[in-house]
């Protein structure tokens, strides 16, 4: 009787182990990949463009994202079953880290085995703010964290992980220089506000104060004390600038425009996107304009006043 009941668990054993193979092969062929591929798989989309732009044509290597481009962040993220599966056949997974991935304790159980990169790890984080992404030098030190952790993980491509990495260093430096020079010649000691805790980092590069605002999303609810308390630290701190994102903070930066005049300056978060490789380089070129645009207006006003 021991020895059926032994035979009965070794087959179960067995017939677990079996499922977990070929659920990994399943997926890795779903996926256009190969059992013998390197399987990549990031949180969400400033990971994932990171990601792509160090891996490029690497050979043997298969990129996921866990979110879709349009997910937006992950602060409140469930785990879906096609997402385990996709994490059982991974070989690294790559997050921001911070906080920002709030499920990944539950991740940690559920894979003890898979190798987890914080891509954030190295990086001076604001105060309870991981949005590092949002500081193009801060991007720039999760770029070289995540493309060391693939050149000791997966040592075949470790060459071309380094050169693919050096190449878009390159691109992001231009970038940051750019944006220092803005930064030098209007942003010192300005006082803004903020609708969006990204868009501290962006008022930390720019030399700016912040002064206040509120952290606007698609579940916030702004009631009238703090839309009275936003119009006085505008004229008790002599805020001339608002920094928003447009998709959640354009009624409240138009309510407020009414009683108040104050320069609203709309920027791209970079949590939603393309597959392009250059997206976050366009998006963040394209958040330098805007800043260019408002801060030149802003000196302007402020000689004339």
């Amino acid at each position: 009787m021991k020895r059926k009941y032994a035979f009965v668990a070794a087959m179960l054993l067995f017939l677990a182990v079996a499922s977990v193979v070929l659920t990994n092969s399943y997926v890795r062929y779903e996926r256009g990949g190969t059992d013998d591929d390197f399987t990549v798989v990031t949180s969400f989309y400033p990971v994932y463009i990171a990601a792509k732009n160090i891996i490029g044509d690497s050979k043997g290597v298969t990129l996921e994202s866990l979110s879709g481009p349009q997910t937006g962040c992950m602060h409140d993220y469930q785990l879906t079953p096609e997402d385990m599966r996709m994490l059982s056949a991974a070989d690294v997974f790559i997050v921001n880290g911070g906080g920002i991935e709030q499920f990944l304790a539950d991740t940690a159980k559920q894979y003890p085995g898979l190798t987890v990169v914080t891509s954030c790890e190295q990086v001076q984080l604001l105060e309870h703010n991981a949005h590092a992404w949002m500081s193009v030098a801060d991007y720039m030190i999760q770029v070289r964290t995540i493309a060391d952790a693939l050149a000791a993980l997966d040592t075949e491509n470790k060459a071309s992980y380094e050169t693919n990495a050096a190449d878009y260093l390159a691109k992001l430096g231009e970038l940051h220089r750019d944006q220092q020079e803005l930064a030098k010649k209007y942003g010192s000691h300005q006082n803004v506000l903020i609708f969006h805790e990204a868009l501290e980092y962006i008022a930390r590069d720019y030399g700016m104060q912040v002064c206040g605002g509120i952290d606007l999303d698609e579940e916030r609810q702004v009631s009238a004390k703090e839309t009275a308390d936003v119009l006085g630290q505008i004229r008790t701190q002599q805020v001339r600038m608002i920094l928003a994102e447009e998709l959640y903070g354009r009624r409240m930066c138009e309510t407020v425009q009414k009683e108040a005049d104050v320069e609203v300056v709309y920027l791209d978060t970079c949590v939603r996107g393309d597959e392009d490789a250059d997206s976050y380089l366009k998006a963040m070129r394209g958040n330098l304009e805007k800043m260019e645009q408002a801060l030149r207006k802003t000196a302007l006003n402020n000689t004339a006043g």
